[in-house]
């Protein structure tokens, strides 16, 4: 999975978020398997777009970089 590289700390952290958000939006409690229900959901159905998203937000900002670096490449050149 995706998020298998998240530490114990930052999980926990995400697990009480989602215990947070469905008790203020929907008056809902949550315990331990709802949480993690709801994590191992939105982890196996967006975790993959959210991270090939970030893949190509990060190949546009490295083809604007290259770009104008060979902008600046050429505006060494002496007339």
């Amino acid at each position: 999975m995706l998020m298998d590289s998240l530490s114990k700390e930052q999980k926990d952290q995400m697990l009480e978020e989602i215990a947070y958000f469905f008790n203020e939006e929907f008056e809902l409690d949550l315990g331990i398997i709802g949480r993690e229900t709801v994590f191992d959901f939105f982890q196996d159905n967006l975790a993959k777009y959210i991270y090939n998203r970030a893949l190509d937000d990060a190949k546009k900002f490295y083809e604007r970089s290259a770009s104008n670096m060979e902008a600046d490449y050429y505006a060494l050149y002496k007339d």
